[in-house]
């Protein structure tokens, strides 16, 4: 009960690449790249281990961006000229490559990752992949012409991926779809069926996660402006409730979303965000257990599975491990107060 797992990226250790950035930039080439892109994987899987998380990940530490870490496989995509574009309806700008053909995989993706952390854990391993509607909102078309014919185009690229992640022994593919929470109604009239492109076929546990966004300061304004509640969840919850996807990610502590919009998720698995990624101060197992219960006025016990509001990427190493603590702790809490 109350299984604990974080939403997917982890800091990135200073000798690996820069720190507290999004988009951080690599600080090896080649082969000391590679390793210590591993080594920075084994450090993590350890970590969540130490602090007691049910279900770890690799926590992206082989991919500068969510998103990019993907694209980078991918042919019919130009990085080499690369465009300035508003991100998430224009909430920040980024310097983006180009899609300038038709999209076809290299090859395996994240197959290095995923396998080396399954071979160094025994626990439950989830592997995160940008979602289609996310991954048309961080790339300039300059091909296609059409965001659903593209983002379906993603889609397919991304099940031979999940396919793949899922033979490689991963329990639990979780897509990433911030956009969901900007783009509301194509979330619902298309971006769902998207996702479900992208997970076909998968016989593992399936997860969508959508959030207001990392810790950073474009974020952070753009909730400023969201008012006293927070009901973005409200319009694309019923499409993913009548879905195929098993769970959901969601935003809660720290947040102005109401908490009984998670009621629109009936029959799925909800991953209740317990963990504030917008600020340095750790929670305390208290905290952690009273949000749990919180959320237990919406969600059975046997469907609710602690998580971070998002990715701790961003944050200071230091403080996102005792984060990791204090997840851990509170759902033991609420485990000896709720069973």
């Amino acid at each position: 009960m109350f299984a604990t797992s974080i939403a997917g990226s982890l800091p990135k250790p200073g000798w690996l690449a820069e720190t507290r950035k999004l988009w951080p930039q690599w600080k090896l080439q080649g082969s000391e790249l590679q390793q210590a892109k591993a080594d920075a994987t084994l450090l993590w899987i350890k970590a969540q281990e130490d602090a007691g998380l049910d279900i770890v990940t690799d926590g992206e530490q082989s991919r500068q961006h969510f998103v990019h870490g993907f694209l980078e496989q991918v042919d019919g995509i130009d990085f080499a000229h690369k465009v300035k574009m508003g991100i998430r309806n224009n909430r920040y700008e980024a310097m983006v490559p180009q899609v300038v053909g038709p999209l076809r995989l290299k090859g395996r993706v994240h197959g290095v990752e995923a396998r080396l952390a399954r071979a160094h854990t025994s626990r439950q391993l989830k592997f995160t992949l940008p979602g289609p509607m996310t991954i048309v909102d961080t790339v300039a078309d300059a091909h296609y012409g059409d965001r659903v014919a593209m983002a379906f185009a993603f889609a397919e690229l991304l099940n031979q991926e999940a396919l793949a992640l899922q033979a490689d022994g991963v329990d639990i593919i979780q897509f990433d779809e911030p956009a969901f929470n900007v783009y509301m109604q194509e979330a619902a009239q298309w971006g769902v069926r998207a996702l479900e492109r992208a997970a076909q076929g998968l016989a593992c546990t399936t997860a969508v996660h959508i959030c207001y966004g990392y810790g950073i300061k474009a974020n952070i304004d753009w909730k400023h402006g969201l008012g006293e509640q927070w009901r973005q969840y409200e319009q694309v919850f019923p499409a993913l409730a009548a879905s195929s996807i098993d769970q959901v990610s969601l935003e809660c502590f720290h947040s102005h979303v109401p908490p009984e919009l998670m009621k629109l998720l009936a029959g799925k698995d909800v991953l209740v965000g317990v963990i504030d990624v917008a600020s340095d101060e750790i929670e305390t197992p208290e905290e952690v257990a009273q949000t749990i219960g919180a959320a237990l006025q919406f969600v059975p016990r046997q469907r609710l599975f602690p998580c971070t509001n998002c990715g701790l990427a961003p944050m200071d190493r230091e403080i996102a491990v005792r984060k990791l603590e204090a997840l851990a702790r509170g759902a033991e809490l609420a485990r000896q107060r709720f069973a």
